[in-house]
């Protein structure tokens, strides 16, 4: 079997009719799947973040100053970025077990060529490079989550998920912080590299593709739970139809990735210059300040779990309230970081910013999908993250000027009119739940 006919996505078996088996059988694939796409996303953060905690030892061992570390940053964030939307657009046509698998599998050699070099040249090239496979993780993701789980149910679901984040920034700050302290930089690089290598053969094995790649009905008709974007799931849309209908010519989406850009700014200006501004402002060490990012990230997790849940408990399925409700809350947090005095309330205030960046990070994306297609959900994503990821490349060199210019002032001003011009876009989505009706009754 060719590898483009084995990477396809799987073909459609005949479905089954005891409903018993169907139940029996959608517990188990369901458990299944998600632990399968959640841990190989915790692994997809081991090698996507392993350099923001080897930075401080490399700023010593190699003479590097802030912005080139800030270039080397913004080069991941732009190919990622431009990856997710053209991985996007593959993800819809493929089958995710082996596109997920894979690109977590060519990461974790990426890192490992990374830390073999001591040239910023060869820096750039295999991170920019690690930058457009770490793409490979997300949109996948986002095509189980929508063909697994139903309307009511996906805003819950897709936090858990998305809490992924979370446990694996969390874990590679330990990890990577414990091996550059250990061993040095290269290290840090190293073992999250063959860590990855291996979880991309376990998600290979755990995952599938469609319910009716298995013989199971859709989801919509398991769980009597139908949206507008469900009515046409049996119509075919070439990739240039489902680009230009559903995700270009849809004004929502446009709104979506244009917050996400400023969410990002913030979401990775938190977490890849706190570990610096710790030490250099808040005398704290290495290892103190890459534990204290665990509060960034328990925010994080929970953050996730409770904006999804929100979103399908107070507001019936729609997220444009709860996305704006923490883009506000976000702002004072991040007053409260900057202005904090060492210690306990750093953690604290560290896990409210990320609990409230998290929220919109997370439900940004799924809104995407639920307000254009469920066959365009990869598109959807990767475009919507294409805009994310222009955010987080302005946070790598362009932030890391301001805060050389202006100081870590400059730096927190202008993380707090990302989060206000982040409520202004994001304002008319208020009551969007679903796609535009003009393109439902057209599908």
């Amino acid at each position: 079997m060719s590898i483009i006919k084995k990477w396809a996505p799987a073909s459609d078996l005949k479905e089954i009719e005891d409903q018993e088996i169907v139940k029996a059988e959608y517990k188990y694939w369901r458990m299944r799947i998600f632990l399968g796409m959640y841990v190989g996303y915790i692994f997809y953060y081991l090698t996507r973040k392993s350099f923001t905690f080897a930075m401080p030892a490399m700023i010593q061992e190699m003479g590097f100053d802030k912005s080139d570390l800030g270039i080397i940053g913004s080069i991941l964030a732009i190919s990622y970025g431009i990856s997710k939307f053209v991985s996007g657009l593959m993800a819809d046509r493929a089958n995710p077990r082996y596109f997920m698998g894979m690109g977590l599998v060519i990461t974790g050699v990426l890192n490992i060529l990374f830390g073999l070099s001591s040239s910023i040249v060869y820096f750039v090239i295999f991170w920019g490079l690690n930058g457009w496979f770490q793409a490979w993780g997300a949109p996948p993701c986002a095509r189980l989550l929508t063909y697994w789980y139903s309307n009511r149910e996906r805003g819950t679901w897709w936090g858990v998920w998305n809490s992924a984040h979370g446990i694996g920034g969390a874990l590679i700050a330990t990890l990577a912080a414990f091996c550059a302290h250990q061993w040095g930089w290269r290290y840090a690089m190293y073992i999250p590299g063959v860590i990855c290598m291996v979880a991309g053969f376990y998600v290979i094995n755990r995952l599938r593709d469609t319910p009716r790649s298995l013989g199971l009905p859709p989801i919509e008709k398991f769980k009597n739970d139908y949206s507008p974007s469900d009515t046409s799931e049996g119509e075919s849309y070439t990739a240039k139809e489902m680009l230009l209908k559903y995700v270009i010519g849809n004004k929502y989406i446009w709104l979506l990735a244009l917050s996400y850009f400023f969410v990002y700014i913030i979401r990775q200006g938190v977490n890849d210059w706190s570990l610096l501004y710790l030490m250099e402002v808040k005398g704290y060490s290495h290892l103190q300040a890459s534990s204290s990012i665990w509060g960034f990230e328990m925010g994080g997790i929970c953050g996730s779990l409770f904006a999804g849940w929100a979103s399908d408990k107070f507001f019936e399925g729609r997220r444009g309230p709860v996305n704006i409700i923490f883009c506000m809350a976000v702002i004072f947090a991040l007053g409260g970081f900057w202005m904090a005095s060492p210690g306990w309330p750093i953690l604290v205030l560290m896990f409210a910013v990320g609990f409230f960046v998290f929220g919109p990070q997370m439900l940004i994306g799924m809104s995407a999908v639920e307000l254009s297609h469920k066959k365009a959900a990869g598109t959807a994503t990767g475009f919507v993250g294409l805009g994310a990821y222009l955010g987080a490349a302005t946070a790598g060199y362009p932030l890391s000027k301001i805060a050389q210019l202006f100081g870590w002032y400059g730096f927190f001003v202008s993380l707090g009119a990302c989060g206000i011009i982040s409520i202004l876009l994001l304002l008319p989505l208020w009551g969007a739940k679903q796609q535009p009706k003009s393109m439902a009754s057209e599908a």
